[in-house]
């Protein structure tokens, strides 16, 4: 009976468990990091918002610069990378019934290396040795040690790429002429485009080490700048696709729905993976060494984004109306009524799609060249990153949590920790909303960002917005409090909420859909595609910036 048992788990571990154990410790421990991340950034950024306003002095052995870098690598690294590879490793081993062997360990070599990363990159800014902000623009530089741990998450992150890309290639192998699920073809996506933008942080990176060594004397700046943003745009729109996945997918079953037209859904991530490097530089307009044309050619491929993206908002509020019309609703917008809204797991993606109305036009006034000249290096651009970031994706993030923490650690959501769920959206929703609202304000005023005081001496342009740094310090408080709930949550479906089963909800296609085109899964030609565009963008400004070059910086230390 034992080996039976045993051999029904190895072959179908959903028919015994419900969820492979093997992979739910992975993708929990992946959780874990991310939202003791979460915890460590969000208290970082309330000094930073409260040392911003005046409000506190930070004491001499952590200054603002240090709490500013750490605040975003935590975050925007750590917090959204541990968080997106947790997520779908999960979706691989529902969509392909349990990981492979070889895939979970480099899952776990992935995790090793992550985390020593991060923890080489923490002490370094613990220890004020690398106060150089999450762009780590050279000429700054940090110690050699730094960028090393830099490396290993990096690193870490390919080694979870290769084992996404072998577990997809062995499930296509044995299942010729079927399409791959859907939430599986969302990950593969999202692994491709991870490992190509980060070919050029990588070789940035590794040119950094030796130069803060004192091994080479100068490095090219506008060359960093450039790898740098060729991975920092996409990162962003990494996270967004992660977001859409549950937009399409997970939502629409959550409300009762079907989900849209596969083909347009596949088409979408095709868009965001090939369209999506080349628009770099539109982080980059004001920077000289780079010509109008080029520029140009990135701020289009920027705005190409807005197509897929466009798509997605038709296809969400079709479901949405096509749904609440089923469960009864009449007129105009009754259907708005039918919707589920006392549910944390519908609340928190549907105000995070909204949120993306707002933080998409503040994208194309970033990536827009007259437009750009006003806000850029203000703190719009600060506000538009937490509404976009911080609203449209985080939001999403919290409400997966709490359908697939209680999956994987084998527990139920509560009446009362779904009810625990919506205060902390309301709370987060609020907060942010009062911070990044503020942020904006203030940046159409000329207050700069990444700097500790902007009181100039009292000058009176500065006074313009000095109160609405005071609204800083409010909105960042609040969302500490949202932090603090939401970590709460978390760990109580980890360990404390009472033991059951739940439900990994997937939406199904309409019974008279279309078959999905088998074109769809070239991914060959998809990333042949991806670096031609690429190629496009890149090889020859890059090649100019070398040829061209004017005389290298040494390493500058301001503090």
């Amino acid at each position: 009976m034992e080996q039976t048992l045993k051999e029904t788990k190895r072959q179908n571990p959903k028919k015994l468990l419900g969820v492979n154990t093997e992979d739910a410790k992975v993708a929990l421990s992946y959780f874990t990091v991310a939202f003791v991340s979460l915890l460590l950034g969000g208290i970082l950024g309330l000094l930073q918002g409260l040392e911003r306003a005046d409000l506190i002095q930070l004491p001499s052995w952590l200054n603002y610069y240090q709490v500013l870098t750490a605040h975003g690598l935590l975050l925007l690294v750590v917090f959204t990378a541990t968080f997106t590879i947790g997520y779908q490793f999960a979706n691989l081993s529902h969509s392909f019934g349990g990981l492979l062997p070889k895939v979970r360990k480099l899952a776990w070599i992935g995790f090793g290396l992550m985390v020593f990363g991060v923890a080489l990159v923490t002490v370094m800014i613990i220890l004020n040795e690398a106060s150089v902000l999450y762009t780590f623009y050279p000429p700054l530089a940090a110690h050699p040690l730094f960028y090393v741990g830099l490396v290993f998450v990096v690193v870490g992150i390919w080694a979870c790429c290769f084992g996404v890309f072998i577990n997809y290639r062995h499930w296509r192998k044995n299942h010729r002429g079927q399409v791959t699920p859907l939430l599986a073809y969302f990950a593969m996506g999202v692994f491709v485009l991870w490992f190509f933008a980060s070919i050029g942080v990588t070789i940035e990176v590794l040119t950094l080490i030796p130069w803060s060594m004192g091994l080479v004397e100068t490095t090219n700046v506008m060359v960093a700048r450039t790898l740098f943003w060729w991975f920092g745009h996409t990162l962003v729109n990494i996270w967004y696709l992660v977001a859409t996945s549950a937009w399409y997918v997970i939502v629409p079953k959550i409300i009762g729905g079907r989900h849209f037209n596969e083909k347009l859904i596949r088409l979408v991530v095709i868009l965001i993976v090939v369209l999506n490097i080349p628009g770099g530089f539109h982080h980059q307009i004001i920077d000289p060494a780079i010509s109008t044309s080029i520029k140009f050619l990135h701020v289009f491929m920027s705005l190409s984004i807005a197509v897929p993206s466009l798509m997605t908002a038709f296809a969400m509020f079709f479901v949405f109306e096509r749904t609440g019309r089923k469960l009864g609703g009449k007129g105009l917008l009754g259907w708005l009524k039918k919707l589920p809204w006392g549910d944390v797991r519908f609340l928190a993606p549907m105000i995070a799609m909204i949120s993306f109305i707002p933080g998409g036009a503040g994208g194309i006034v970033n990536t827009s060249n007259q437009l750009n000249q006003v806000v850029h290096n203000t703190m719009w651009v600060v506000g538009h990153f937490h509404v976009t970031v911080g609203m449209s994706v985080v939001l999403t993030f919290f409400g997966i949590c709490y359908w697939l923490i209680p999956y994987l650690s084998k527990r139920q959501l509560t009446p009362k920790m779904n009810k625990i769920g919506v205060i902390q959206t309301i709370v987060w929703t609020v907060g942010m909303t009062i911070m990044a609202g503020s942020m904006h304000i203030a940046g159409l005023f000329g207050d700069p960002r990444r700097t500790s005081d902007t009181s100039y001496g009292g000058h009176e342009v500065a006074a313009s917005w000095i109160s609405y740094e005071l609204i800083f310090g409010i909105g960042a408080t609040i969302l500490l409090v949202g932090v603090l709930i939401q970590v709460y949550a978390v760990f109580n479906m980890m360990f404390f909420a009472p033991k059951g089963e739940t439900e990994f909800p997937v939406a199904e296609p309409e019974d008279n859909a279309a078959p999905v085109p088998l074109w769809t899964e070239r991914w060959g030609l998809w990333i042949v595609l991806l670096l031609a565009v690429v190629a496009m963008a890149y090889v020859v400004p890059i090649v100019d910036m070398i040829l061209n070059a004017p005389p290298g910086s040494p390493p500058i230390r301001t503090w």
